[in-house]
């Protein structure tokens, strides 16, 4: 749908395959993956060496917002180093019981794949729980997201109203309003959660009026 805005720039990436964009990342790394704890040590690899830079961005940049010097203690050097060299078997739980995640498996991934959420850190869970309570040792895994699912409907829901269920939306150049609004409204009326997707349609409204208007 948006395949005419971005034209100027389709030739030159149009051969470019995702995979490419990652070789660098691997590059050292041994390719022969035969064992659970090589794809876990392989995905968190993965993790360090590209969401990981994102989450720093993001830090940085909310932390000088409000004035403030932040520090990560856990991404002291010598202690990623550390952590790198650790066998996965002290710092997952229940090794055995690992599932292979099929991202291709339709619904239900969540409840079959991460009922469990507090296998991780073992290592670390240990060691904190000589000094703190073993309920906040042995606590779940908790996000860190924001709480936007509720935001878009709650004190913001006219402002998802007014920008992207407008007829006049600069999105609706290139999108079926019929089929954004119903989805939306699923959202907006609690049947379905598509805080994602609301997220999407708002930064790509604000991008198409910053650069085509």
């Amino acid at each position: 749908m948006l395949r005419q805005v971005f034209k100027p720039i389709r030739d030159e990436v149009s051969q470019v395959w995702t995979r490419d964009i990652f070789r660098d990342v691997f590059v050292n790394q041994v390719s022969q993956l035969t064992r659970p704890e090589d794809y876990i040590n392989h995905s968190l690899y993965f993790e360090a060496k590209t969401f990981l830079h994102g989450l720093l961005t993001v830090e940085d940049k909310l932390s000088m917002a409000h004035s403030l010097e932040t520090r990560v203690p856990f991404l002291d050097n010598d202690l990623v180093d550390f952590a790198m060299r650790l066998p996965v078997s002290v710092k997952l739980r229940n090794l055995g019981e690992v599932v292979r995640l099929n991202e291709n498996e339709p619904g239900g991934k969540t409840a079959k794949y991460f009922k469990k959420t507090n296998d991780g850190k073992l290592l670390l869970r240990q060691v904190m729980a000589r000094y703190i309570p073993s309920d906040i040792a042995e606590a779940d895994k908790q996000g860190f997201s924001a709480p936007d699912a509720s935001w878009f409907k709650g004190e913001s829901i006219d402002y998802v109203r007014r920008e992207i269920l407008n007829r006049q939306a600069w999105l609706y150049e290139y999108l079926d309003y019929d089929t954004v609004s119903n989805l939306v409204m699923e959202h907006l009326e609690g049947r379905q959660n598509r805080r994602l997707l609301v997220w999407s349609l708002l930064n790509v409204e604000w991008w198409l009026k910053k650069f085509l208007k």
